[in-house]
C-alpha cells in the first residue's frame, strides 16, 4: 500500500500551522493515511525548524525532518498582511475535502476560528494548546503536574523523575488526528463544519483519570514508588551474566508457570507458597511478595549469558523483552531489517541516510511506507498556484515582495 493515491485519505488536503511534537505529530499520521498535508512556516522555518537531535553530518535537524515526512512545505511571511491573506486562503480553500486546518499558533488572532470561519462557514479547525485555560504548557511541565514524575524513578528516592519520551505530545496528536476524521465524518453528513481545541494538560490528565489513577490516591493517598517493580502484578528486570538486562513480567496463569517451568523454581515457588500462606498464582499475592520471587529467580539469570537468557525464556513461553540502547536498536535494524519491519531505511536530502518509519498501521496486511521530508519552503509556489491558482506574474510579484521565499 505504498502509493498515496490508494491510500483512506487521498484526496483530502489538510493545512497544518504548528510547530513542535503534537500537532506535527498528527500531520504525519494523516499523510501517512493519504492527506495532502501541507505545512506552512515563516521564512526560514518555525521555531522547531533547528531542534535536536542534529546530524553529525549536516547539522540538519533530524527532529524536523524526521516529524514532517510526506509534507508539503509553504514558507510565507506571515508578517506581511499579504503573506497572513495566502496563509488564510490555503486553509479555507474551497472543495469537500479541503478547509481543514490543525495548527497550535499562539498570539495570532489574525488566524483564529472566527477568522477562518469568516472565509468558510463549514471549515474544521483544530487547534493544540497548552491548557484550556489559554496558558502555555509543555509535555514535562504537563507531566509533572499531571503527577506522574512522582510516580517514577527509584524507591528510595523523592525526586521527580522527568520522562524523556514526549509521551502527552504524541498522543495528544493521535488525538488531533481522531477529532480531524471526526469532524470530516460530520462535515461530510451534516455540511457542518467544526471548531475542536485540545489541551495537553487535558490529554495528560483525562489519560491518568481513565488509568483510574487519581481515584486510587483520592482513597489510598500518593502510590509508593516501586522503582522497575510493576505495580499490581510482578513484573521486573534481572540481569545476565554478561550484563544484559531482560523485563519479565506475569500477568496470567499461564505465563507465572512459564516462568516457574523456564527457570526450575516451580517447587520452590510451591514451598514458599505454603510456608507464608500466600497464593502466588494471583496478581496480588505476587505483587505483595515481589521482592521475594525476584530473589529466588535473580540467580538464575545471573548464571546465564544474554543469549541463554532469550533461548530459554522464549522456549519456555515466558513473556519478556530485552532492554536496548537506541544504538543497539539502530545496530539491529542495519543487520536485520526483517527483523523490524516498522522501520525504514531512507534517504533523506540535505541529510542522507536515516532510519524511518511506516505508520504502525497495517492496510491490508501491508505497511503505507514512507517519504521524505522536502526541503523548507520548496512546494511553495506549487501549492499556491494549484490550490490558489496564483500565476507566474503574481508569483514573481511575491517574491519581489519577499512575502514568499
Amino acid at each position: 500500500m505504498t502509493d498515496p493515491a490508494h491510500r483512506p485519505l487521498a484526496g483530502v488536503r489538510i493545512v497544518e500551522f504548528a510547530s513542535f511534537v503534537a500537532a506535527p505529530s498528527s500531520g504525519m499520521a494523516l499523510a501517512q493515511l493519504g492527506a495532502e498535508v501541507i505545512r506552512v512556516d515563516p521564512l526560514g522555518g518555525n521555531v522547531d525548524y533547528r531542534r535536536w537531535p542534529l546530524s553529525a553530518e549536516t547539522g540538519a535537524s533530524l527532529y524536523w525532518n524526521s516529524l514532517n515526512r510526506g509534507k508539503r512545505s509553504v514558507t510565507l511571511d506571515l508578517k506581511s498582511e499579504r503573506g497572513r491573506d495566502l496563509l488564510l486562503s490555503l486553509a479555507t480553500a474551497p472543495g469537500p475535502d479541503a478547509g481543514i486546518v490543525v495548527d497550535n499558533a499562539v498570539g495570532r488572532n489574525w488566524f483564529g476560528y472566527e477568522a477562518l470561519v469568516e472565509r468558510r462557514p463549514d471549515v474544521i479547525a483544530v487547534k493544540v494548546e497548552g491548557r484550556a485555560d489559554g496558558g502555555a504548557a509543555v509535555d514535562y511541565t504537563v507531566n509533572g503536574d499531571a503527577g506522574v514524575a512522582s510516580m517514577t524513578g527509584p524507591a528510595d528516592s523523592g525526586d521527580p523523575v522527568n520522562h524523556v519520551l514526549p509521551a502527552w505530545d504524541l498522543l495528544c496528536g493521535q488525538e488531533v488526528v481522531t477529532a480531524v476524521l471526526a469532524a470530516l465524518r460530520r462535515r461530510d453528513r451534516t455540511g457542518q463544519g467544526s471548531h475542536v481545541q485540545i489541551a495537553l494538560a487535558d490529554v495528560a490528565q483525562a489519560a491518568v483519570a481513565n488509568l483510574g489513577w487519581y481515584s486510587e490516591a483520592a482513597e489510598r493517598g500518593a502510590r509508593a514508588r516501586h522503582g522497575n517493580h510493576m505495580y499490581g502484578a510482578f513484573g521486573v528486570d534481572f540481569a545476565a551474566s554478561d550484563g544484559g538486562r531482560v523485563m519479565v513480567v506475569v500477568l496470567t496463569p499461564r505465563q507465572w508457570a512459564a516462568i516457574r517451568t523456564a527457570t526450575g523454581t516451580t517447587a520452590v515457588f510451591d514451598a514458599l507458597a505454603a510456608s507464608l500462606d500466600a497464593d502466588l498464582t494471583t496478581d496480588e499475592g505476587r505483587y505483595e511478595h515481589r521482592e521475594l520471587i525476584e530473589a529466588v529467580l535473580k540467580p538464575w539469570f545471573a548464571q546465564r549469558t544474554s543469549a541463554q537468557v532469550s533461548e530459554e525464556l522464549t522456549a519456555a513461553g515466558v513473556l519478556w523483552g530485552p532492554y536496548r540502547t537506541t544504538a543497539d536498536v539502530a545496530a539491529d535494524f542495519a543487520a536485520r531489517p526483517a527483523g523490524r519491519p516498522v522501520l525504514a531505511a531512507l534517504e533523506q536530502p540535505g541529510i542522507g541516510e536515516v532510519i524511518s518509519a511506516h505508520s504502525p498501521a497495517r492496510w491490508d496486511s501491508s505497511y503505507t511506507g514512507t517519504a521524505a521530508a522536502v526541503e523548507l519552503g520548496s512546494d511553495t509556489a506549487d501549492v499556491l498556484s494549484e490550490v490558489l491558482g496564483i500565476v507566474d506574474a503574481e508569483l514573481t510579484e511575491l517574491r519581489a515582495e519577499g512575502v514568499v521565499g
